[in-house]
């Protein structure tokens, strides 16, 4: 036997070519800069070289691997540098500060430090002591002492200043399986509350931190915020955080086998006829140009004239359509009684027309109204759309050729009722109202906001007993923050609600809608250099651009209705930076000592002040 003999059972003679495999780089690269560069001509002199020895140099590998996976090259300069493919390294963080009362401030240093400085009237400010954050072992972290971040602080009964720290959790050791090796980790992250004691501050070593209670979590806080009334922490995040001994609760997903309707009285879920049954098409289809608005009901064919009652007021619609032939219809029997209008229409021009088809199961009644005001775009037909009184909201249908689409769709809806195929698809019209065409963006828009859970603390460390009532744990997917320095909007938060923004304050242990910002979550998904976003209690949410492409930054300015049922709401735009100004990297807001209140607009390079005029 040949010492190289094929094994035929491992050949594969049917083979055609390759096909790409797409592979996004940004997933699998990574890219980190030498510290000390290499020099391939360094060996080559000027000694001339044969082919072979100009070969072997071609083809020398500079890095060296160890068994246990680390690796070292050797630099021009002749330094031996090593490369560890998984480093146990520290990241610092951003230098942080925050007030526990006028003049008393906490810094952290982005490393392991704490200091407490004391403001003096002129400005001056004194270091009154440092402080260290030692974690025992009981913390499951790899390192007795990581860097952090301080995020808020407040005075407790006990008279202690309790501060919230943030930091990265370190493993303590890699897992001995080689598959859990390579499967990457979620990061996770500690959330520390250490009391301070104040009357220790004085002394002249360095102090170490006691730790109160201690938190974890899959992300870095959004917000952290101290009341002190109910004496408790309030953190807000992507993740819950909970105690180490206590695990994350999971994100159940339930199975399309677990998904089940809620049955009704006398209803048996059970039957074909049920089981496929499609979504009821809406009521009505309507569309509008730039002075008429047309609206189309379905209606039986069978239905007679006579057996419709119309009357047409500058502000109101009423049809009442005697059902008493066409009991048995699936389609809504239009019933409205001086119905107002979302706008005036011009009654001596408007009319309405019965297209009956014989060989058809629906006819079209279907109203053409002469707008009062010329230009003005309807948001809905009747102005109650969407509330409580039950009338729902029907998009407006783009191309008027398309109304025929609602006897279709109907007799549809129908013969699926009786057979149980699916009709998926169904609807009057089709498209996007007509105020968002070319506009709106669904992908862009959904994606707009934070996923945010909140979770609140007491001061030692356990859990209020009002904390569910107050949302913890009820995930919401946030649109702004209160806006740093303003005390008013500390307490409140704005989520997304469909395309609009929903301002909720918290009143003593709940949670209560203040104020609506207008298709927030659209205006929004247009800026595409948003650093920051923040509100001022219920007066306007202001979109703080980065300007990080030399170009300076804007603030986008947005207020809301001054009543219910008002068209428009007041926006501005501030320039607050420039090429010379560089990045924005934080704002907040101060009042003066004479009631005013001012925005500071922190850049790289100078600091942007805007008087407040909310």
């Amino acid at each position: 036997m040949a010492p190289f003999d094929p094994e035929n059972t491992l050949l594969n003679p049917l083979f055609e070519g390759y096909k790409l495999d797409a592979i996004i780089q940004e997933d699998v690269l990574s890219r980190h800069p030498l510290p000390h560069a290499l020099n391939q001509s360094t060996a080559a002199a000027k000694s001339p070289l044969s082919f072979h020895e100009m070969q072997s140099r071609i083809r020398h590998n500079h890095i060296a691997i160890s068994p246990t996976g680390f690796a070292v090259y050797v630099a021009a300069d002749y330094k031996v540098v090593g490369i560890d493919a998984d480093p146990d390294v520290q990241h610092s963080e951003y230098p942080s500060a925050t007030f526990v009362d006028g003049s008393l401030l906490l810094v952290a240093d982005g490393h392991s430090s704490l200091y407490a400085l004391r403001l003096a009237a002129d400005g001056e400010a004194n270091i009154l002591n440092s402080f260290e954050l030692k974690i025992p072992a009981e913390y499951e972290t790899a390192h007795a002492s990581v860097p952090f971040r301080v995020h808020c602080a407040g005075l407790s009964s006990t008279g202690s200043c309790i501060a919230i720290l943030s930091s990265k959790h370190y493993d303590p050791a890699p897992s001995s399986s080689p598959e859990e090796t390579r499967a990457p980790k979620k990061s996770s992250y500690d959330i520390w509350a250490v009391a301070v004691d104040l009357e220790e501050m004085t002394q002249d070593k360095p102090i170490a931190l006691t730790i109160a209670w201690h938190r974890i979590g899959e992300s870095v806080p959004l917000q952290a915020v101290y009341f002190d009334t109910e004496q408790a922490f309030m953190l807000l995040g992507s993740s819950s955080y909970h105690p180490l001994a206590t695990p994350a609760p999971p994100t159940y997903q339930p199975t399309q086998d677990e998904l089940a309707p809620i049955p009704r009285a006398d209803e048996n879920l059970d039957g074909a006829q049920n089981l496929a049954r499609p979504p009821k098409p809406p009521p009505y289809s309507w569309t509008q140009t730039n002075d008429s608005v047309t609206i189309a009901f379905p209606l039986p064919s069978s239905t007679p004239k006579d057996a419709i009652k119309v009357t047409l007021t500058p502000t109101t619609l009423t049809l009442l359509v005697d059902d008493s032939a066409s009991a048995d219809s699936p389609a809504p029997t239009p019933r409205y009684a001086l119905k107002k209008l979302w706008d005036g229409i011009r009654t001596a021009t408007s009319f309405w027309t019965l297209d009956r088809q014989a060989e058809s199961t629906f006819g079209l009644l279907t109203f053409h109204l002469d707008k009062q005001h010329d230009g003005t775009r309807w948001a809905q037909v009747f102005a109650a759309a969407g509330t409580h009184d039950g009338e729902p909201e029907v998009a407006e249908t783009l191309d008027p050729s398309e109304l025929w689409l609602i006897r279709e769709s109907l007799e549809k809806y129908t013969a699926a009722l009786q057979n149980g195929e699916d009709a998926s698809g169904l609807g009057l019209g089709r498209g996007m109202p007509s105020l968002a065409e070319g506009e709106l963006d669904d992908d862009v828009d959904t994606d707009i906001g934070d996923m945010a859970v909140l979770t609140w603390v007491d001061v030692d460390g356990s859990e209020p007993p009002w904390a569910q009532a107050a949302g913890a744990d009820v995930p919401f997917t946030l649109l702004s923050t209160p806006l740093p320095g303003h005390a008013a909007s500390r307490s409140s938060l704005i989520m997304r609600h469909g395309m609009d923004g929903l301002q909720f304050s918290l009143d003593a242990t709940a949670w209560k809608h203040t104020s609506t910002f207008c298709v927030l979550s659209f205006v929004l998904a247009s800026k595409r250099d948003t650093r920051f976003v923040h509100h001022i209690a219920s007066k306007a949410v202001l979109a703080f651009e980065s300007g990080a492409r030399d170009l300076g930054g804007n603030v986008y300015i947005y207020c809301p209705t001054t009543r219910r049922g008002d068209k428009w709401a007041k926006q501005a735009v501030l320039k607050i930076g420039d090429s010379s100004s560089g990045p924005l990297l934080g704002v907040g807001a101060v009042f003066t000592k004479g009631g005013g209140e001012k925005i500071f607009c922190l850049c790289e390079k100078e600091l942007v002040v805007i008087q407040s005029t909310l």
